[in-house]
């Protein structure tokens, strides 16, 4: 197979890399390419959205197929005309790209379809586009509806920002689409199409802004990676009862359709459609599409791609993608591991990018072990006066890629900025931020569950309530998911806990049953929840809840030992003299502190200031009640062997006023845990007492295994197996010896 690829940039060297891996393709030449791209395949000379020219060139040379990269091509018909040539081409004709070249144009397809996405209103004129700014309210998301390269949209808290740029594209003679906001993480997922049969690829991520922490204009992208591990468990479920993946919903509610619609109508899609697409706590909702692979996702996604892509894209073009899949099925091989890019832009991107810097340290980044280097901006220094002729420069906004491959995320990206590193030209700028939300397991999608609207998320779990029309609406309650998240030092932590979630919570059950039989109350009114969260999850009253942790301390150890150390008390209460890291307590004492939000720090408090924060009476009964629940769950502990050396409630008070025991209660992320017949032992010996808790996870955390400095701010490495597995087995070991019951799992 002969192969010609149109456009000038790193989607189009990724594409040219995949292809030369492919046994069945011989040949690949590139029109009109880049500097990187000449380095692999001859290069012509053309304006890659002249139709005509292309075409000529595509009889000239012979090719099986053609394959179309960048959007101005398509929208300009260079698909057309080679098709027109009798020439297989991978990429929508110019009616079809329309679903990208026109905003407004995709919505209607998209309202047609059914397809899920964000309200909008199509403006013209700035009396319409104010109106629906506040109609949809902030943030104010205004997109040129056009062609921008990824730049023609802005997303601000500033409604006279978002008013500006609607001003400025009806003055460039353009119309605006206002769109409501879609919460929750972005996820890019390319679809290939025959024009009626259709393939996944891999969901990817990319960073639109200039600016670490998503700050600063939006650009083409400035970095991606895949696969997603934190889209792995979500799931959504129908009203027949059929539960799909992510990809499953994709294909079934966005894909599928839009491509149907597009064939009813006569324009039929061959090509990719990309599938930008926000993951909502209603669900996945379309942010918009494109009619070309996305630049720069396609460059980890094709790294990762083991089936082979010419076939694959002339199966598009030639209408046979059916027949492949019925041979094939729709699953595509992917080489295991992962894949992270890295863009490198010129200086003043994306506003008027500076050209002509050389470029240095491309072969010593191309040789490390697990890098690729792939050009978009680049081109060849040609004054022959030039010292520097011949030499790489810059030559766009958006000038490499670095991809690193590895077989975890984090390998991945510590390989694509050691490429990074080795490159330079004055005035270079990338983002430094690349996966590092997945990495440190900040992003967290709840699943979809039948009766229920997603509320919030927490560090490990998800809070819902009643959807409306469901067997709970009107009851106030609220369904309670553990997830596998674990948390430490006030990070949620990567990868989770296998089963960690399912068995917290049968845990919390048992010491609910237990408590409840001596008169402690708890906000549990049922376990009967979605299967899709089956044993992980409870349906629990609302209740208004108090402002405060309730932390009882039988022992000295963590935080209170630090403490104890300094000044001989814990919260202003002082202790004896001589105490080691594990001693038992003359009797328990009640040590309070703040409740923090999402990504605070607790911190530990006194009694007085609990109650100027809470209350006097109230700061009295949260204390009795705390330390009586500890005395019952202390002695039912020990008779199982395990020492509960301290451990944090929480309580909230009912419509009647009644303190009752709220949240997950008494498990391993909640206490420590130690087995009772060492405890002596480690005690005489000063060693740190073994834990059934996560603990052990902090511990490897600030242990120089971990390489991780807890005083860095840089957020912690990813567990490593044993860890997580050593982990498991703690906590599944504390819930035997408390219950003695065996968990099925």
């Amino acid at each position: 197979m002969k192969v010609l690829v149109v456009g000038p940039g790193g989607r189009e060297h990724a594409i040219i890399r995949a292809l030369l891996r492919d046994q069945a393709v011989q040949t690949v030449e590139a029109a009109p390419g880049n500097a990187g791209i000449a380095q692999d395949v001859t290069c012509h000379s053309i304006d890659a959205n002249d139709g005509d020219a292309v075409a000529a060139l595509a009889a000239e040379r012979g090719y099986d197929l053609v394959v179309i990269g960048p959007e101005a091509p398509l929208a300009a018909g260079v698909a057309d005309a080679v098709r027109a040539a009798g020439i297989p081409v991978f990429g929508p004709s110019a009616q079809a790209a329309e679903l990208e070249a026109s905003k407004a144009f995709a919505k209607e397809i998209m309202e047609a379809a059914q397809v899920p996405t964000a309200g909008s209103v199509h403006a013209e004129e700035l009396s319409t586009a104010e109106s629906a700014l506040d109609r949809f309210g902030a943030p104010y998301v205004v997109k040129d509806d056009g062609l921008a390269a990824g730049k023609g949209v802005v997303v601000t808290e500033d409604r006279a920002e978002a008013v500006a740029h609607a001003q400025a594209c009806f003055e460039a003679g353009g119309s605006v689409v206002i769109e409501e906001f879609l919460d929750g993480p972005e996820v890019s997922l390319f679809v290939l199409s025959d024009g009626e049969e259709l393939v996944p690829l891999s969901p990817a991520q990319d960073f639109k802004r200039i600016f670490d922490g998503g700050q600063g204009p939006n650009t083409g992208g400035m970095g991606a990676y895949t696969p997603l591990d934190w889209l792995e468990g979500y799931t959504e479920t129908d009203e027949a009862g059929t539960t799909r993946d992510f990809v499953g919903v994709v294909m079934d509610q966005v894909a599928r359709p839009t491509v149907a619609e597009m064939a009813r109508r006569g324009t039929p899609f061959v090509g990719v459609l990309y599938c930008g697409l926000a993951v909502t706590s209603r669900g996945v909702r379309v942010v918009e599409f494109n009619a070309r692979f996305g630049d720069p996702e396609t460059q980890a996604v094709l790294e990762r791609l083991a089936t082979p892509l010419g076939q694959l894209l002339m199966d598009c073009a030639a209408g046979t993608l059916g027949q492949r899949l019925q041979r094939e099925g729709e699953e595509l091989a992917w080489r295991d591991g992962y894949a992270a890019d890295v863009v490198l832009a010129a200086q003043n991107y994306p506003d008027s990018p500076r050209k002509g810097d050389p470029i240095s340290g491309l072969q010593e980044a191309a040789e490390l072990e697990g890098v690729a280097v792939l050009h978009a901006g680049t081109a060849r220094a040609e004054d022959p006066t030039d010292p520097d002729a011949g030499q790489l420069v810059t030559a766009g906004g958006r000038v490499l890629a670095v991809v690193g491959t590895g077989a975890t995320l984090e390998e991945a990206v510590q390989r694509s900025y050691a490429g990074v590193e080795k490159i330079s030209w004055e005035g270079a700028q990338h983002r430094r931020d690349i996966a590092r939300e997945a990495l440190s397991g900040q992003i967290k999608v709840a699943p979809q569950l039948p009766g229920w609207v997603h509320l919030s998320s927490g560090k490990v779990r998800e809070l819902y309530a009643p959807a409306p029309g469901s067997a709970w609406d009107g009851e106030d309650v609220m369904l309670m998911v553990a997830t596998d998240r674990i948390s430490a030092y006030d990070y949620a932590l990567s990868p989770g806990i296998p089963e960690k979630g399912r068995i917290l919570t049968q845990m919390s059950l048992w010491w609910f049953e237990q408590l409840a039989a001596e008169g402690i109350p708890n906000q549990v009114v049922s376990t009967e929840v979605p299967e899709a969260v089956a044993g992980r999850a409870v349906i629990v009253r609302r209740l208004q809840m108090i402002e405060a942790e309730a932390i009882v301390r039988g022992y000295l150890t963590g935080s209170g030992y630090a403490e104890y150390r300094e000044q001989g008390t814990v919260t202003g209460i002082a202790l004896p003299e001589g105490l080691k890291d594990g001693s038992r307590l003359p009797e328990p004492i009640f040590t309070p502190s703040t409740k923090a939000e999402q990504g605070g720090h607790d911190e530990n408090i006194s009694f007085a200031q609990l109650e100027q924060t809470i209350g006097v009476d109230q700061a009295a009964r949260l204390r009795d009640a705390a330390l009586k629940v500890y005395a019952l769950a202390e002695q039912r502990a020990r008779e199982a062997g395990i020492i509960l050396a301290d451990t944090k409630f929480e309580f909230g008070v009912d419509a009647d006023g009644q303190l009752v025991l709220a949240d997950e209660v008494l498990t391993p992320d909640s206490s420590r845990f130690w087995p009772a017949e060492s405890w002596e032992q480690h005690l005489a010996e000063g060693a740190a007492q073994p834990s059934f808790d996560k603990q052990y996870v902090r511990n490897w955390l600030t242990s120089p295994a971990s390489g991780w400095d807890r005083s860095s701010g840089v957020v912690p490495p990813a567990l490593p197996q044993d860890v997580v597995t050593a982990t498991r087995g703690r906590y599944l070991d504390a819930y035997q010896r408390l219950t003695g019951q065996q968990l099925e799992l």
